[in-house]
């Protein structure tokens, strides 16, 4: 199968683009190289003869339509996304402009093709994104997201992913093109970019600042390790329903407060401290606006219809992805010069005193 994957220099991205040529796929990795994206994501295969690059960006329409008619994917996974919240507080238009008017671009590139080409049925549109779309949960476990959920979007990002996602269903019901949805819970693992939660902990940890919790830390995210996830998006792509979503989750539902804690125990293990522990360096900040109390997939669709199910459990997934940074030193420091990475972003709509707040941290961002 060839795949045109849309952000494959980006984190979750390059994890689907790294999965995919092993297995044998042709890849056609489209990405417009913004300040998320990295092309040392994919440097393991990128000498590949399975593997090509294209830069261009989803804004642009004729760009999209030279690389599917020099291209002719059997499928496309569109990950391309502008996908931090705290900078969509502070800055929506990209957002708009991105996960919205880009994802319009996608369907129509694509509809284009895939009529050109007169309709091939084993045409798939996989579109991936989040379970933040739903909203916030209440700390009841028993709740759970499903793919019935109403949509609930709380922030500019999450408000531009629903609507990418309502796109997608339209151009399926209205013009019958061939698409499966994901929407994931929290992703975590090797490549993740520096202002993400897990990433600015094991990086603050080892530089000495400040570890930076929102609140009281008791916002509950259900964690994802990215090369679980990827193997999932191929399986749908590949066997998904047509016009059905999936919800993708680790089944590792933690507070942010918990999951900063085990992150300080494996790095007071592996990179141990002069003295006392890295725990010691956790701070509460003022929390952001609107932030979601807790997102949790139930993820019975994708089990009981396509067999699958996460193999990393939080713990071990946390472990690989602390040694990971420990031994790619030189990846994660070229990109700590990047706008916006060690600066506390999404405090535009907070009060002076939370800003100061926010300054004393020493700079963060949280997860998604």
């Amino acid at each position: 199968m060839k795949l045109l994957v849309t952000g494959g220099a980006g984190f979750i991205g390059s994890a689907v683009v790294r999965l995919a040529v092993s297995r044998g796929h042709a890849v056609v990795n489209l990405d417009a190289l913004t300040y998320a994206a990295c092309l040392d994501n994919v440097a393991e295969v990128a000498d590949s003869p399975l593997y090509a690059f294209k830069r261009a960006d989803i804004r642009d329409r004729p760009a999209l339509d030279a690389v599917f008619a020099a291209h002719k994917p059997d499928a496309v996974m569109h990950l391309a996304a502008e996908s931090h919240v705290d900078r969509s507080i502070d800055g929506p238009g990209d957002f708009i402009e991105t996960n919205i008017i880009g994802t319009y671009n996608m369907l129509e590139a694509a509809r284009t093709y895939w009529i050109n080409a007169s309709k091939p049925e084993t045409f798939r549109f996989h579109h991936i994104s989040t379970d933040e779309v739903y909203g916030s949960l209440p700390t009841d476990p028993s709740v759970q997201f499903t793919e019935d959920t109403p949509y609930d979007p709380r922030s500019p990002y999450s408000a531009s992913k629903a609507s990418s996602d309502h796109l997608v269903r339209a151009w399926h019901e209205t013009y019958g093109l061939p698409v499966v949805l994901t929407n994931c819970s929290n992703n975590y693992g090797p490549y993740h970019f520096p202002e993400k939660l897990v990433p600015v902990i094991i990086l603050n940890a080892l530089a000495g600042k400040p570890l930076p919790i929102y609140g009281d830390g008791s916002n509950v995210r259900d964690w994802l390790y990215v090369e679980d996830h990827a193997d999932a998006l191929l399986l749908v792509v590949e066997k998904g329903a047509l016009g059905r979503s999936y919800n993708i989750g680790g089944e590792n539902e933690r507070s942010n407060l918990e999951l900063v804690q085990t992150l300080c125990g494996i790095l007071d293990e592996l990179q141990p401290k002069a003295s006392g522990s890295y725990a010691d360096q956790i701070t509460f900040v003022t929390d952001r606006p609107g932030h979601d109390a807790r997102y949790a997939i139930d993820p019975t669709r994708i089990r009981e219809e396509l067999g699958w199910r996460p193999s990393v459990t939080v713990e071990e997934g946390l472990r690989r992805t602390v040694q990971w940074y420990l031994d790619n030193e030189a990846w994660w420091r070229a990109l700590q010069d990047r706008h916006g990475v060690g600066e506390r972003l999404g405090v535009s709509a907070v009060s002076d005193t939370a800003r100061q707040t926010a300054s004393d941290a020493n700079g963060w961002s949280t997860g998604k």
